[in-house]
């Protein structure tokens, strides 16, 4: 079975591994070096292409017609998307014989769109997915093959749940792939009134309004932590990234008001408070005894 693979990042090179195990062919992969989107895995796929002596290419626009051609020309029977995130147009999706697949970070319909690790933790979801989908011109919303249901921990990060989700979806692969080989393909429209979408997450995004609860800036602590930009509040001049803070909903003070009480740092929110456990200001992180004092010096005034 001959196939052409869109990969990046882990899941990218987890796919891949995955296809040849199961007996399929990969004739080239198709990757990118300048977006790379929300993925918290940033593994080259470059280097195991070379380790496995796959062609692999880097176009700006896998849709243009010399793209497009080469592809053609190797006449694939399936194309796989793996954790790419470029999308791919219906001429390029028509040229395998037997249809183009992607695996997608969350249960469809849910959290189409990019991002869907972050975006399910910023909305405090329980659980979330990984689903095994037919591409079709309209993004997101092909038939649904396969999918597996992933509980989300009260404290996992972006970094965790994506780890977790990408051993899903080998799972998930290691169970239809033999049956796909075999072009015995289950496909089970989407509903698209369940259907909910959000768009690539910006470092805006990451801008934290103190009058909402401790509860929701968590949620977008956890959402953004490294290797993502961070959830942020302004001191002044400075950002202050908060890289870990757990919320204190018993205690109440004026949102965004930095107060402390020997070594009990809390910063005031819409209902609760965050009580910063790591922050990165200027470059420098800090945590312990370096956070109580960068707070102690700051005591009285407000993060905006």
């Amino acid at each position: 079975m001959k196939t052409v693979v869109f990969a990046q990042g882990g899941m990218g090179i987890m796919g891949i591994r995955r296809l040849l195990l199961d007996g399929f062919t990969v004739d080239l992969i198709v990757s990118d070096r300048d977006q790379p989107g929300c993925s918290v895995d940033m593994v080259s796929v470059e280097d195991l292409a070379r380790e496995l002596s796959i062609p692999c290419v880097f176009p700006a626009n896998p849709n243009q017609f010399g793209w497009m051609e080469r592809i053609r020309d190797l006449k694939p029977d399936m194309i796989f998307s793996l954790g790419y995130r470029r999308e791919l147009k219906r001429q390029l999706l028509a040229i395998p014989a037997h249809g183009a697949f992607a695996v997608h970070e969350s249960y469809l319909p849910l959290f189409r769109g990019p991002c869907p690790v972050n975006w399910a933790i910023i909305r405090g979801e329980a659980s979330t997915g990984v689903t095994l989908f037919e591409m079709t011109d309209q993004p997101y919303a092909g038939p649904v093959l396969v999918q597996r249901r992933v509980d989300i921990a009260p404290l996992e990060t972006a970094r965790t749940l994506s780890d977790r989700l990408m051993h899903e979806a080998d799972t998930m692969l290691a169970g239809i792939l033999p049956r796909m080989k075999s072009l015995d393909i289950p496909r089970t429209p989407q509903d698209p009134s369940q259907a909910t979408t959000f768009g690539e997450l910006t470092p805006e995004d990451g801008r934290i309004t103190w009058e909402k609860p401790a509860t929701e800036l968590f949620n977008l602590i956890r959402a953004c932590s490294p290797p993502h930009a961070g959830a942020f509040g302004l001191l002044g001049d400075d950002m202050v990234f908060f890289r870990w803070a757990l919320p204190a909903q018993d205690v109440h003070h004026e949102p965004g008001a930095i107060v402390t009480s020997g070594e009990t740092v809390l910063v005031g929110t819409g209902y609760g408070c965050l009580r910063p456990e790591e922050i990165e200001v200027n470059g420098r992180t800090l945590k312990g005894s370096a956070l109580t004092r960068f707070f102690h010096e700051h005591r009285g005034e407000s993060l905006q």
